[in-house]
């Protein structure tokens, strides 16, 4: 007889017209033993724009198979069949609904590049179909969301990767054991930057959705909305129902490698995050410049995000501030000293070129078994994640103020007040703003307990901890 969690689930996607043969099939038996000379069967989920990297990532390799294409919007599968045809020489099954993929027991593993918040739900229901994945950042939509994955991950003994490819990265993983082992004197603040150009997405009504697209199965868990143009297929990225604004998107990446470098062991324990949507009125909703800070005890996390730069102003990239001086732009300046002396082999600044190597990672992972090999264990990766939300449940938590009003919110922090400051020049040059008659969201000064994933007296913030299912896309309590 099958558990009560999975008989709840069962007539869950049963009444939403789910195949029940998915359901069934959702064990960790089901998940298929390779052979030496057997090929990886992989189905890319959602192949947009950060899918084709991923059809080319994986359609480069020899012992990989893309044996199904998945998204809800079917005018994309006649060209990026294309590409798989070029690069692999066989035609994928082209399905709109990523539960008849999981239904064939012959697929091995997942590979989801849909919205946000389409991450964890479908990682998740890959685990109890018996198949791995590899999971884009952000790999949730929220810390409950990340939570059950990595809980699915162990349940059903899946090989879970998460896509902050940095990790993959020889040259972050030189850097960041330096910073760790202590070379350049102990850290004091992990400073990452996630900032590059974000225009206005504009106002658009409400209008059908094209005939090829399942706005339906788009939307997923998210409430029922009407379609707009700028919200499909990338400005979903600034709604809080679909997204997690830059600090999910880009800055996952950096707040991924700020807490890479963090000794081993250190935990969040407080957040503030500020900013707005500054510059224009449009329809997205998350912050286009945002500043958060999150204490982890021994040592700080800053994060910076300015969406009103031009192209040539992008800055993606981290720096450590320890006791003896800063590890910024290739070098390490020492305290009092004006210049730098280089650093061998420093990673670039910007995205890296990591996502073959990442994913090869991650099939070389699946055959082995091995998850302790994984760059980026779901379990790093929801760790990572997690700090976006903080982050994000701290700003939308915050009050409106003048940007001339005093806060107690930087008291005891130079280089968080000093970074304010510098974002307040960026807003009135670069955004030519006058701050006089503006106001910035400052949002709450939350406490919280890694080890339980919950804020500390702050019953209202705990409720974001979550958010509301549309049946049958339900994350589950109980995986």
């Amino acid at each position: 007889m099958l558990p009560h969690h999975r008989r709840e689930f069962l007539k869950r996607t049963v009444a939403g017209g789910a195949l029940a043969t998915f359901v069934l099939s959702g064990t960790k038996a089901s998940g298929r033993v390779l052979g030496a000379n057997d090929r990886v069967r992989i189905a890319v989920a959602g192949i947009h724009g950060r899918g084709q990297t991923h059809l080319t990532g994986f359609g480069g390799m020899k012992d990989v198979e893309i044996a199904y294409l998945v998204d809800p919007d079917s005018r994309l599968f006649a060209s990026r069949s294309d590409i798989v045809k070029r690069l692999a020489g066989n035609t994928p099954v082209c399905v709109q609904d990523i539960r008849r993929a999981l239904d064939d027991k012959s697929l091995d593993a997942v590979s989801v590049v849909t919205p946000n918040h389409w991450h964890s739900l479908m990682a998740i229901w890959a685990c109890q179909a018996g198949k791995d994945v590899y999971v884009e950042k952000p790999c949730s939509h929220s810390i409950f969301e990340g939570r059950k994955l990595v809980e699915a991950a162990r349940k059903y003994d899946r090989i879970v990767q998460h896509g902050t490819q940095r990790r993959s990265d020889p040259q972050w993983i030189q850097l960041v054991n330096d910073v760790r082992s202590g070379k350049y004197g102990k850290l004091l603040i992990s400073y990452g930057y996630a900032s590059r150009s974000r225009l206005s997405i504009g106002l658009k009504a409400p209008q059908e959705p094209p005939q090829e697209l399942d706005f339906n199965l788009w939307l997923g868990s998210a409430p029922v909305q009407p379609f707009r143009t700028n919200l499909v297929h990338y400005n979903w990225h600034w709604s809080w129902d679909f997204g997690d604004g830059e600090i999910g998107n880009m800055g996952s990446h950096q707040l991924d490698v700020c807490r890479w470098a963090m000794p081993a062991g250190a935990t969040p324990t407080r957040v503030v995050s500020l900013g707005g949507r500054f510059g224009y009125q449009d329809q997205g909703q998350t912050p286009n410049t945002q500043l958060t800070m999150i204490d982890f005890g021994e040592a700080k996390l800053i994060l910076e995000i300015r969406g009103l730069v031009g192209d040539q102003q992008w800055k993606i990239t981290n720096e450590f501030h320890t006791d003896q001086g800063v590890v910024r732009d290739g070098k390490f300046f020492a305290t009092g000293k004006s210049e730098g002396v280089p650093i061998e082999n420093f990673p670039p600044p910007g995205a890296p070129e990591q996502g073959p190597r990442h994913m090869r990672n991650f099939v070389d992972c699946v055959r082995s078994r091995k998850r302790e090999d994984l760059q980026a264990e779901i379990l790093e990766g929801h760790r990572s994640t997690l700090l976006a939300h903080l982050g994000n449940v701290s700003y939308r938590l915050g009050e409106d103020v003048p940007f001339h009003k005093q806060t107690k919110a930087f008291d005891g922090d130079t280089t968080f007040h000093e970074a304010f400051e510098d974002m307040k020049h960026h807003l009135a040059d670069t955004g030519h703003m006058t701050l006089t008659d503006s106001t910035y969201r400052l949002g709450r000064t939350l406490e919280f307990d890694a080890g339980a994933e919950q804020f500390v007296g702050a019953p209202d913030a705990n409720q974001l901890l979550s958010q509301p299912y549309r049946s049958p896309f339900v994350v589950p309590e109980h995986v």
